[in-house]
């Protein structure tokens, strides 16, 4: 070969021997060629180690929940029942959902959101009534907690519907009234909104039927 020719081939690159040579006078590489023919196998196989990848570099997605609003209705949308149109209306407490239902002859007319007894005060289970004794407010200086608009079920002013608790100056416990509607957090006593716990202050009749299951 003479040596245009050799010039020709370095330059424009050339078969020998199964290897394509590349280059220029001062550089020359060499790259075996290979076939490799694209199936769909091989192409889907590309495409799941690629999300894989993609995966492991993903960051986890933060898990928002929903505020409880402990200061309104739980069902704002929906009106409280009317008590002369349910005189047989009756409560129903379930400690494992942390709510409360009024129901009138198999029937539930409204859900409030509750939060009943913790583990070592649980909320007493059984059948019981709406009792005289309710008020505006109270403040129990052994728990250091109190609350307001509530209705007594039991004992006479020791099992209490009431709303979410507050502290020696009235205030309302925000990171207590956050577990409203999902975790059991009182000393026995069933918590409720603060909208909750004043229709069954102004409302809700003495004698009417509790069960807490």
């Amino acid at each position: 070969m003479n040596m245009k020719a050799q010039a020709v081939l370095i330059a424009t690159g050339a078969m020998v021997a199964g290897v394509m040579i590349w280059g220029t006078s001062n550089n020359i590489r060499g790259h075996q060629l290979t076939s490799h023919p694209v199936t769909e196998k091989t192409r889907a196989a590309s495409q799941t180690s690629k999300k894989i990848q993609l995966a492991k570099k993903a960051k986890p997605r933060s898990q928002k929940t929903t505020p409880v609003d402990w200061h309104g209705p739980s069902m704002p949308d929906k009106a409280y029942p009317d008590l002369a149109q349910h005189p047989n209306l009756t409560i129903k407490v379930s400690t494992k959902r942390q709510r409360v239902y009024l129901v009138d002859q198999g029937k539930t007319l409204y859900t409030m959101l509750a939060s009943t007894g913790k583990s070592g005060s649980e909320t007493p289970r059984g059948q019981f009534v709406i009792q005289p004794e309710r008020g505006p407010n109270f403040y129990n200086q052994q728990s250091k907690e109190g609350a307001n608009y509530w209705v007594s079920f039991k004992d006479h002013g020791i099992y209490l519907f009431h709303s979410v608790p507050v502290d020696a100056t009235g205030t309302y416990v925000k990171s207590e009234a956050a577990q409203l509607g999902k975790e059991a957090n009182s000393h026995g006593c069933v918590r409720l909104s603060i909208a909750d716990a004043k229709w069954m202050y102004e409302n809700i009749r003495q004698g009417t039927p509790v069960t807490v299951n």
